[in-house]
């Protein structure tokens, strides 16, 4: 017994250590981006162990910030998957058929809620859309994890309520008044299995209502559904149906030289190949949305040209000190690093103005400060440590 038992951790050691090298140069995130990826993992875990200890692999390989997962078969197997990456955390939409999840880097963002919408809406959405609601580098981000109804002929019919097309055309409407209706002015991505393409014709085109609207919303994937279909997401079809839609307030940013949108080809990392990865891991590639975002922090300055904090010394090697406007109520103050890591909260009483602290043992680098109360709007300042 005591034999088989070292077999086995052998052969867990030689799987790891082969998935390890076999993905050593999948690279996807970097530090200084916000990387958001959507992925149907088939029914998973569609091979068992295997899949995840391959998903494990492969998603701390690309070292990206959240994914938005659909068709997981059970909570139990997305423990498993986190519970062996280190720096991820989940979450799962109960009572749902293959539901909807997040796995995400727990160190990058604050105030993380998540909850589901249209719970009632059953012939729109099978499954009702997952939220995670969150904060990153003092921005609030909404991220909508969708898996519309799958099949149809391609034509829509507006005049038959439970047509495919009609139900995602539908699901299109209700997620775009959902937006309007609650963050207007909001920093929106929208993910998920869609189950049809951003190219039909407009009579048939399911996200006619955000194409239309393009002062709103921009699919930042539409160059890979017009592009070649050797980069599209769903290659047995094959068809490109797994989409990220951003609201305008980010468009500026995926605009940046910094920021890419890809249908990432997992599959070519596998000796196999498509059969290979299909097999073990899922009939879907992952698409990944990476952003810079320069509005670093989200407060522009000419916002609030009245309400500063003043950092000194600038840079600073040990003490430093924070003068700010008093406020009538207890406000927060943040320290974030350069990659959004909250390195530092405290509660600031009211009418309060200034504040001093030892940073000598933070490591160097650059730094963010936030300020905000529930009566004032947030402010920010930058300062390096040296």
């Amino acid at each position: 017994m005591f034999e088989r038992k070292i077999i086995f951790i052998l052969l867990i050691s030689f799987f790891a250590i082969g998935a390890k090298a076999q993905f050593e140069d999948l690279q996807f995130g970097t530090d200084s981006t916000l990387e958001v990826v959507t992925w149907n993992i088939e029914h998973f875990p569609k091979n068992g162990q295997s899949t995840i200890d391959y998903v494990s692999q492969i998603i701390q390989a690309l070292d990206v910030d959240i994914v938005a997962i659909q068709e997981v078969s059970d909570k139990s197997y997305l423990d498993q998957l986190t519970d062996g990456m280190e720096a991820y955390d989940n979450f799962y939409a109960y009572n749902q058929y293959v539901a909807l999840a997040f796995v995400y880097k727990t160190a990058l963002f604050q105030d993380i809620s998540f909850f589901e919408i249209f719970k009632n809406k059953n012939r729109e959405f099978p499954r009702s859309p997952l939220v995670m609601k969150m904060d990153y580098l003092g921005q609030e981000f909404v991220i909508i994890n969708n898996h519309f109804k799958c099949c149809g002929n391609q034509i829509m019919d507006l005049n038959d309520e439970w047509d495919e097309e009609t139900r995602r055309h539908d699901a299109s409407v209700l997620i775009d008044d959902y937006i309007a209706s609650n963050y207007p002015a909001g920093n929106i991505i929208v993910v998920g299995d869609l189950n049809d393409i951003l190219t039909d014709i407009p009579q048939n085109n399911v996200f006619q209502v955000f194409i239309d609207n393009p002062d709103e919303y921009l699919f930042a994937d539409m160059a890979i559904a017009e592009g070649d279909e050797a980069n599209w997401s769903y290659p047995t079809w094959p068809s490109h149906i797994d989409h990220i839609l951003i609201s305008n307030e980010l468009i500026d940013d995926l605009g940046n030289p910094a920021s890419t949108i890809q249908t990432i080809k997992v599959d070519e990392y596998f000796e196999q190949g498509w059969s290979g990865y299909d097999y073990n891991v899922s009939d879907h590639r992952p698409v990944g949305l990476m952003l810079k975002t320069e509005s670093l922090l989200g407060v522009p300055a000419n916002d609030i040209p009245a309400r500063k904090i003043l950092v000194f010394p600038n840079p600073t090697s040990d003490y430093v000190s924070f003068s700010f406007p008093a406020a009538d109520a207890e406000m927060s103050l943040r320290i974030y690093s350069a990659v959004g890591q909250e390195v530092f909260d405290l509660a600031i009483p009211k009418n309060q103005s200034e504040f001093s602290m030892d940073f000598s043992a933070y490591e160097s680098g650059l730094y963010f400060v936030k300020l905000s109360s529930s009566t004032t709007k947030p402010i920010v300042a930058r300062f390096i440590k040296n």
